[in-house]
């Protein structure tokens, strides 16, 4: 990859190949998006933590693909893209089925320029059900 991919449209395109890597249960792909110290974080609505590194995350799509699920929904919302140098942040929003149920997840993810492209270091998920709004209290 050439100097121009260390820019915003370069970080949002290597989020849209995660989404088709992962909704597609391509392994082989999450794998080279994926940093080797890449940590996931998921929390749902009651607070509940789900944590998890980069060969756990990937088993979990990898046991998609073995059990013969259908691919996931691809549909993202991308609220925010920043680069600064060799790091690059996102904030996207997806409709996605990752854990047995159809949920709205807010994914602040974290990038790294390596190896010549970006890659994702860590995913914050704030994963909520798609019915229920935001409850403030």
């Amino acid at each position: 990859m050439t100097q121009e991919h260390r820019t915003t449209q370069g970080v949002q395109q290597t989020i849209r190949n995660l989404i088709e890597a992962g909704t597609s249960f391509d392994v082989a792909q999450l794998d080279v998006i994926y940093h080797k110290d890449l940590q996931v974080l998921m929390i749902d609505e009651k607070g509940e933590k789900m944590m998890a590194d980069k060969d756990a995350f990937k088993n979990l799509f990898k046991a998609k693909k073995e059990q013969g699920e259908s691919p996931l929904n691809t549909w993202a919302e991308f609220n925010h893209i920043e680069t600064n140098g060799n790091k690059g942040h996102v904030i996207v929003t997806r409709k996605v089925n990752l854990t047995g149920e159809e949920r709205k997840l807010v994914l602040s993810i974290d990038l790294v320029w390596e190896a010549n492209r970006w890659q994702v270091t860590r995913e914050v998920i704030f994963s909520r059900p798609l019915d229920k709004l935001v409850e403030v209290n």
